[in-house]
């Protein structure tokens, strides 16, 4: 079949908790112009289903999921496969795959999308039909002979404006991408990279335009920390801020709205500044920030790498509530190295919080694949712990899945212990 294209379908275990990152690799492989047939699977069945009915020759079946769903999604590719009569090229993305191909690969995918996949989807997808060898696809793991997951080369990583956040759905966009922030807990620029790569507001403007035209009127942004857009430093750049903010307000209707600051993003506690608060009140509408607060104890920021004290975190809550704000602060106990002191220290952080006007949200720590605490033992936490966070929840004043985080927490470090580190890597070619 040489100089004929195959046909190719590409079908996606479609799953709410990761639609931002699979509508951006449906809008890359949209307008690339590439041919393909899309159908969304939303539960194992459907999805199987899919691949069944499919008549094109090549199925290529998507999957991204985060770390604490891994196990979960193994046994749900189990059953499609069973379903669908071992059909079709199932390939798993996102932070999870990046970080584990080998794990992933055992787990029974054929391959694992190594980093950004807006490049390795498109050319993936074009290898099919061109019937190439998958070893030319940039961003791959594939299985060798020996079950070991060899590397393609490596994707790039393009600016933000070289593909759409997404297309004819309705979703937040993506506004930066990588942190300069390298928390020790925090999978995005161990995945992303160390550095903000904005996306321009001309091309902000555009997808407002074509959520306005589509009866859209609310907005929403994706980026690790809100008021870093703009700013290549620690600095946040308010001048680049307001032109992003005034610039969607424009291209929206009368009753249009604009949220920034809250969920799915959030703010550094140190960029909460009176100024910045004022700016934010002359254009958003939501009346929440997150902030990340993460501890209390000084000396478990210092380890984290947060970059920041508890100092700031005081004055965030005190000024985001006088500017009219309801803050959401993000704590997370059982970090390595946490001790019970510091642990009172985050209790009492959280509850001076809370009587100044916060809700506290609190998480567990869990030893995430791709960052450098992947192989750090959580610390304990004790009743005394715990009767206090149940406490301020009773309150109203925290809340949180961190009892299943913490179960979380367990598996991930079962499977780090199973997956040195030194797992062996090769690279093809």
């Amino acid at each position: 079949m040489r100089g004929v294209a195959l046909a190719v379908s590409v079908v996606v275990r479609y799953r709410k908790a990761v639609t931002y990152g699979v509508h951006a690799l449906l809008a890359a492989l949209e307008t690339s112009g590439v041919e393909h047939e899309l159908r969304l699977g939303t539960t194992p069945e459907e999805t199987a289903g899919h691949i069944t009915a499919c008549r094109a020759d090549r199925v290529l079946v998507l999957w991204s999921f985060y770390s604490p769903d891994a196990e979960a999604m193994a046994a749900e590719l189990a059953t499609v496969r069973s379903l669908s009569g071992g059909r079709g090229l199932h390939i798993a993305g996102g932070v999870h795959a990046t970080a584990e191909p080998q794990q992933v690969i055992d787990a029974g995918w054929d391959l694992a999308g190594i980093g950004e996949g807006e490049s390795t989807i498109v050319s993936l997808v074009r290898a099919l039909q061109r019937d190439e060898p998958l070893t030319s696809v940039p961003g791959l793991a594939i299985k060798d002979g020996d079950g070991v997951a060899l590397r393609t080369r490596p994707a790039p990583q393009l600016p933000l404006d070289a593909f759409p956040s997404f297309v004819h759905r309705n979703g937040p966009i993506e506004i930066t991408r990588g942190c300069r922030y390298t928390c020790r807990f925090c999978q995005t620029p161990f995945m992303f990279g160390g550095q903000f790569r904005h996306r321009s507001v001309a091309s902000v403007r555009e997808h407002v335009r074509e959520m306005a035209a589509r009866g859209l009127r609310d907005v929403r942004f994706i980026t690790p920390t809100s008021l870093s857009y703009g700013s290549p430093g620690p600095d946040p750049d308010l001048d680049k801020v307001e032109e992003l903010l005034a610039g969607v307000k424009e291209e929206l209707p009368a009753n249009g709205r604009v949220f920034f600051g809250s969920f799915p993003s959030e703010v550094r506690p140190e960029h909460v500044t009176p100024e910045a608060m004022r700016l934010l009140r002359r254009y958003v509408a939501n009346d929440n920030l997150i902030i990340g607060a993460q501890s209390g104890s000084d000396r478990v920021l210092a380890a984290s790498g947060r970059g920041h004290d508890t100092s700031p975190v005081r004055d965030a809550v005190r000024i985001a509530v006088e500017h009219g704000f309801r803050p959401n602060v993000d704590f997370i106990f059982g970090m390595p190295g946490e001790g019970e002191e510091d642990q009172a220290q985050s209790l009492k952080l959280a509850s001076d919080l809370a009587e100044l006007g916060a809700r506290i949200h609190t998480h567990t720590f869990m030893p995430l694949p791709g960052t450098p605490w992947r192989d750090a033992e959580p610390a304990f936490i004790p009743l005394t712990t715990r009767s206090e966070l149940d406490r301020l929840a009773q309150r109203g004043d925290a809340y949180g899945h961190w009892r299943r985080q913490e179960e979380h927490a367990a598996r991930l470090a079962e499977t780090a212990k199973a997956y040195p580190r030194r797992t062996r890597r090769r690279r093809t070619g």
